[in-house]
């Protein structure tokens, strides 16, 4: 199954683009370049790789938990640009949480020995420190996380304006 995003990207003014995926490894994977696509040049280069590894942390951790031993189902997924960041939003109809909470985001214990460090356990830590404003809910059947990653946009071009601009330099 396909993902599904918008005809139109994110941009500046508060327009949203939306995906829809099915939840696999290989769809995250493929929509992530595309969600990275879609947000262009408009990120600071340090924030292009924060908002990459939040949602891929984020759509992981539904397909390995809330899909767990089903099949894989959807997950929906809204980006808005914001002043103060990028909103998202996160839909998958999987499993809840256990209890209906988030994971504390703990860091796991660290020896000394890097072959004994464990693989998973670091996803939410990263989370809960890379956003902001984050909320999980279970609404009738769904799951649904809303959170903000506070980054910088870059100043928009106006294209119209600096051909203006470069005609008035000109003499035109």
């Amino acid at each position: 199954m396909q993902s599904d995003a918008t005809a139109h990207a994110p941009d500046q003014a508060g327009e949203s683009a939306r995906f829809r995926l099915q939840a696999s490894e290989r769809e995250v994977r493929r929509v992530l370049g595309r969600i990275m696509a879609h947000l262009g040049d408009g990120l600071a280069e340090p924030d292009r790789g924060t908002v990459e590894i939040v949602l891929a942390e984020v759509l992981n951790n539904i397909v390995e938990h809330a899909y767990a031993r089903c099949p894989p189902g959807r997950i929906r997924l809204f980006l808005t640009p914001i002043e103060e960041g990028l909103a998202c939003r996160v839909e998958d109809d999987g499993h809840p949480m256990p209890s209906l909470v988030l994971p504390d985001g703990r860091l796991p214990d660290i020896s000394d020995e890097l072959d004994l460090l464990p693989e998973g356990g670091w996803g939410w830590s990263l989370i809960r420190s890379l956003t902001a404003d984050l909320i999980y809910e279970r609404t009738a059947r769904a799951n649904r996380l809303t959170f903000r990653i506070p980054v910088s946009w870059k100043a928009c071009r106006d294209p119209d304006r600096d051909m203006v601009a470069r005609q008035r330099v000109a003499g035109g």
